[in-house]
C-alpha cells in the first residue's frame, strides 16, 4: 500500500489571483513517495481510474485536444496533476461543469500547488475530498463508489450553491460583464457595486415591491384588482364552511374551483367539481393551505404560466396532465412510480422541472383519485386511465405561440398588481387565440415565480428568461460598476491610496477608501486598524452610498484571498518589493513575484488604465498585459521607458523643479506642487515618486490637472487622525 497524499494546506481563493481572473481552491500536495512513483509505474492504475471516470478522455489536458489527459496518464504524470483532474471530473459530473485546473511544482521535493476553479467554497472542498479518496483507492487498488461520490456532491451543491434560477440570472450579469456578490447562504445576490448595486432574490429584485407581493399573495383581492381594468378573471366568492363552498358554487354554476386564497405552486388547488361531497372534501383540502378558501367558475383549457419581466411577456410554458395506465396486476402508488415518477424531469432537487409525486404529501392528487373511484391502493384494470396529476405540471415552452391580446392582457395584470416580475397563471384553450375567443381567463398573479420550467422546457426550446431580468434591471449602456482604483505594491501604497481618495472627493464622489491606514468612508474614518484586506474593501463595494472605491493591496494579500474585485478602472503597481516576507507562499525569485504583482494589471478594464512605476523595468514590462491605456510615471523624465511611451503618443507623469508634469506625447501640463506637501508629510514620511504615483491614479481617472493641483494643495496627511 502506498502513503496517502498529504494535503498541507487549503486555502480560498475568492477573487482574481495569480492563477486566474475566478475564485480557485488551492491546495498544497505533498505526494511523499508517490513523487517517485508517476502514473505509468503504479500497476493497472490507469485502467482502474478510467474506468472509474470514464470522461476523463474529454479532458484535453496540455495536449490541447480529446484523450489528452489519457496520453499523458500513459506517458507518466504525476499523482498532484491526476488529482486535478479528478476533481475536476467529479464537480463536472456533479453539475457544476469546471475547466480550469494547474499543478505547479514547488521548491521543496514532492510538495506541490494544485489549483481548480471553485464557484462554491464548501462544494469545492468537498470534491477534494471525494477525489482524495477515489485517486488513493485507485492507487492501492481499493473499491471506491463513484455514483456515490457524485451524490454526495450533487447534495451538497443544492445545499450550498444558488438556486437554478439565481444562478441563471447571475450568468447572464456575468455574459454582461455586470459584477455580482452573494449577500448569504441563501439566493440573495447583489449585482454591481455600491451606488450602482442592484439586488435579486431567485426572481425578486429590490424594484419589487411588498405591496405588490401582499395584493399578489391574495388571490380574491388580485381578482378584483384585474376585473376593475378589464382583465378577464373567473367569478367567485371566498367562503368559510363546506356549506358555503357548495352554496357559492350554486351561485357560480358548476363545474368549480376550490382553492386557498394566498398559497403558491398550486398547493390545495381542486378543480372541475360538480358534486357536493367533492366540494365538501376540496374545501377542507384547501383549508389546510391558506387563510382562506375560494370558490371559483372552472375555466375549460390547459395551464399556461407566462413570465412577465418589467410589463413585457418575455416567456410562457404550458402544462400537461399526467396519468396513469392500469395493468390489472399493480396499485395506482405502484403505476405512479413506475410510470411518472421515473420521468428524468423529476426528482427532489429544485434543479428539476418537475417534483416527485408522493401520494402522502399531495391531498389534492388523493381527492382527484378517490372521485376516479380510485385509492392510493387500488389496482385499476388493465387498459384503464387514471388522472394523476392537472394541475402544477407547466413545463412546454410555448412562447412563440402567444398572441399580442393575451401578452397585453397579461402585461396589464402585472402592472395592476405592481410586479415588476411576476408569474401569471391563465388557462386557455389557445394561447395563439384572444382570451374573449377560447373563454380563457387568468386565475393566478404569482410573485416570485420560478424560472426553471422556462430555462429546461420538457419540449421547446429553453428561453433567456435570465438575460430579460438583467435587462430588466440594467439600461443597455450599465455595467453596475462604480471606479475602483487598485493599489499594490510594498511602498507608499497608503499614501497613494489616501490622496487618489481625497483626489475623487473632489471630484465629487462618496468614496470608500480600504488601506493599511485604515477603513474610510468619504473624509471619516470607521475604523482605525490594517483594512488592505479582502473583507474591508468587499464592505466598500456592498456600501450602497459608495459610488467609487479605492482599495490598497499587497503581494500576500493576493495570494491569501485575490483581489476583492473582479475589475478595477484603474490599476497602480508601486514595485515588486517584499519578496523576502513571502517564503511561505514559496515566492523566491523575482518571477514569481512578477506572477503575483501582474495580478492587478490583469483585471484593468479596457476603458481603463494601469499606473506603473517606470524606474523598475520589470514593471514597465506589465505594460503589454494591460487590457487598458498605460501611465508611466517616475521622478526622472528622461527615462527611456517614459521616453519610449511618450514617443508612441502614451501618457507619463514625473518631476521638474518640484512640481509635476503631466505628459501626454510630447505635450506637457505643469501641475501640482510636490514639495509643499512633502514638507507637510515630514521628513521620511514619503517620497515624490509616491505623490507622483497619486497625480498618475488621478489623471488616469480623468480628473483634470486643476483639481489634482488643488487637491495636492488641500491634502492633510494627518486628517484621519483628528
Amino acid at each position: 500500500m502506498k502513503p496517502d497524499i498529504q494535503l498541507l494546506r487549503i486555502n480560498y481563493l475568492r477573487g482574481p489571483n495569480m492563477w486566474t481572473y475566478r475564485p480557485v481552491l488551492e491546495v498544497w500536495l505533498d505526494l511523499g513517495e508517490l513523487e517517485d512513483f508517476p502514473s505509468n509505474t503504479l500497476p493497472g492504475f490507469n485502467e482502474r481510474l478510467t474506468a472509474a471516470l470514464p470522461a476523463l478522455v474529454e479532458h484535453h489536458c496540455g495536449v490541447g485536444e480529446r484523450g489528452g489527459f489519457i496520453q499523458r496518464l500513459h506517458e507518466g504524470t504525476w499523482c498532484g496533476h491526476v488529482l486535478e483532474h479528478i476533481v475536476i471530473e467529479l464537480l463536472n459530473l456533479a453539475g457544476m461543469p469546471t475547466g480550469f485546473g494547474q499543478t505547479r511544482s514547488t521548491s521543496k521535493r514532492g510538495v506541490y500547488r494544485m489549483v481548480f476553479r471553485a464557484r462554491d467554497e464548501q462544494v469545492a472542498r468537498a470534491a477534494l475530498a471525494e477525489g482524495h479518496a477515489l485517486i488513493m483507492a485507485a492507487i492501492n487498488d481499493q473499491p471506491f463508489d463513484v455514483p456515490a461520490a457524485v451524490a454526495r456532491l450533487r447534495d451538497k451543491l443544492d445545499d450550498c450553491y444558488l438556486g437554478p434560477s439565481t444562478a441563471a440570472i447571475v450568468s447572464a450579469a456575468t455574459d454582461r460583464r455586470i459584477p455580482h456578490i452573494r449577500l448569504n447562504d441563501g439566493n440573495l445576490v447583489q449585482l454591481g457595486h455600491g451606488a450602482r448595486q442592484r439586488r435579486i432574490w431567485t426572481a425578486e429584485t429590490d424594484m419589487t415591491s411588498a405591496i405588490a407581493e401582499n395584493i399578489a399573495s391574495d388571490k380574491d383581492l388580485t381578482k378584483t384588482l384585474l376585473k376593475s381594468v378589464g382583465v378577464p378573471v373567473p367569478e367567485g366568492s371566498a367562503v368559510k364552511s363546506p356549506e358555503e363552498a357548495w352554496e357559492a358554487a350554486l351561485d357560480i354554476g358548476l363545474p368549480v374551483v376550490v382553492k386557498p386564497s394566498d398559497a403558491n405552486h398550486a398547493r390545495g388547488v381542486t378543480l372541475d367539481l360538480r358534486k357536493e361531497e367533492d366540494i365538501h372534501a376540496a374545501f377542507h383540502v384547501a383549508d389546510k393551505e391558506g387563510s382562506e378558501v375560494l370558490v371559483e367558475r372552472f375555466i375549460p383549457g390547459v395551464e399556461h404560466r407566462l413570465l412577465v419581466v418589467g410589463g413585457r411577456v418575455v416567456a410562457a410554458s404550458r402544462g400537461e396532465e399526467f396519468f396513469v395506465t392500469g395493468d390489472g396486476t399493480h396499485t395506482v402508488r405502484q403505476l405512479i412510480e413506475q410510470q411518472i415518477n421515473t420521468d428524468p424531469r423529476r426528482g427532489i432537487a429544485e434543479e428539476f422541472p418537475l417534483s416527485l409525486i408522493v401520494l402522502e404529501e399531495e391531498p389534492v392528487i388523493c381527492l382527484d383519485l378517490q372521485r376516479q373511484g380510485f385509492g392510493p391502493d387500488a389496482v385499476p384494470p388493465a387498459g384503464k386511465q387514471v388522472m394523476v396529476q392537472r394541475t402544477g405540471t407547466v413545463s412546454n415552452d410555448c412562447t412563440a405561440l402567444v398572441h399580442p391580446e393575451v401578452a397585453h392582457a397579461v402585461s396589464l395584470a402585472a402592472r395592476t398588481v405592481g410586479l415588476d416580475i411576476a408569474g401569471i397563471d391563465l388557462v386557455t384553450s389557445d394561447i395563439s387565440k384572444p382570451l374573449q375567443e377560447t373563454g380563457g381567463a387568468i386565475v393566478e398573479v404569482n410573485a416570485g415565480p420560478g424560472l426553471l420550467m422556462h430555462l429546461k422546457p420538457a419540449t421547446g426550446s429553453p428561453q433567456p428568461v435570465g438575460q430579460a431580468i438583467v435587462d430588466h434591471l440594467f439600461a443597455e449602456d450599465e455595467t453596475g460598476r462604480i471606479p475602483i482604483v487598485g493599489v499594490a505594491g510594498s511602498r507608499g501604497g497608503s499614501v497613494v491610496s489616501r490622496l487618489v481618495a481625497w483626489l475623487l472627493h473632489l471630484n465629487g464622489k462618496h468614496v470608500g477608501l480600504a488601506c493599511r491606514e485604515g477603513l474610510f468612508l468619504g473624509t471619516r474614518c470607521v475604523e482605525k486598524r490594517d483594512s488592505s484586506r479582502w473583507e474591508s474593501a468587499h464592505r466598500l463595494l456592498m456600501n450602497r452610498v459608495v459610488n467609487a472605491a479605492v482599495i490598497e493591496n499587497d503581494a500576500r494579500s493576493i495570494l491569501t484571498d485575490g483581489l476583492s474585485y473582479d475589475r478595477c478602472h484603474v490599476g497602480v503597481v508601486t514595485d515588486m518589493g517584499g519578496m523576502e516576507q513571502l517564503a511561505d507562499h514559496d515566492i523566491q525569485d523575482s518571477d514569481k513575484m512578477f506572477k503575483v504583482m501582474r495580478t492587478q494589471v490583469d483585471v484593468v478594464l479596457s476603458d481603463g488604465a494601469s499606473v506603473l512605476n517606470a524606474s523598475d523595468p520589470r514593471l514597465v514590462e506589465m505594460a503589454e498585459l494591460s487590457d487598458g491605456e498605460v501611465v508611466l510615471y517616475a521622478e526622472d523624465g528622461s527615462l527611456d521607458a517614459i521616453a519610449r511611451h511618450r514617443a508612441k503618443g502614451g501618457r507619463a507623469v514625473f518631476l521638474r523643479g518640484g512640481a509635476a508634469v503631466l505628459a501626454e506625447g510630447p505635450a506637457e501640463t505643469s501641475g501640482a506642487n510636490l514639495d509643499a506637501l512633502l514638507k507637510r508629510f515630514g521628513p521620511g514620511k514619503t517620497d515624490a515618486a509616491t505623490l507622483l504615483a497619486a497625480v498618475a491614479a488621478g489623471w488616469a481617472l480623468k480628473i483634470s490637472p486643476e483639481l489634482i493641483a488643488a487637491g495636492l494643495d488641500t491634502f492633510v496627511p494627518d486628517l484621519h487622525l483628528a
